[in-house]
């Protein structure tokens, strides 16, 4: 963690970086994202606990369709041409 002269320093970059007018803008902001945050993960621990104390089973991630399965194959095998390709680049 950084020290109290390494704190000011940080500060002087973000000044010099947004300017002074910007900052309050940006704490507000940043504030807002944070509380938006913390409810939506307390909301996801609340939804967790209540399936927990139903009894209900938590749900499984979908399987992929045909379509999907076969997306992936062909974006992998172009991932290994891509690679053959740089390998014969930088082999020259």
């Amino acid at each position: 963690m950084p020290q109290g002269a390494e704190w000011l320093i940080i500060l002087a970059i973000v000044i010099l970086v947004f300017g002074a007018a910007k900052l309050p803008e940006l704490a507000r902001g940043t504030g807002q994202a944070l509380r938006i945050f913390k409810s939506e993960t307390k909301g996801l621990r609340d939804e967790d606990d209540e399936k927990g104390a139903k009894g209900e089973k938590t749900e499984k991630p979908a399987e992929l369709t045909a379509s999907e399965q076969e997306r992936i194959s062909e974006l992998e095998r172009r991932e290994a041409e891509i690679k053959a390709e740089r390998e014969r680049l930088s082999g020259n």
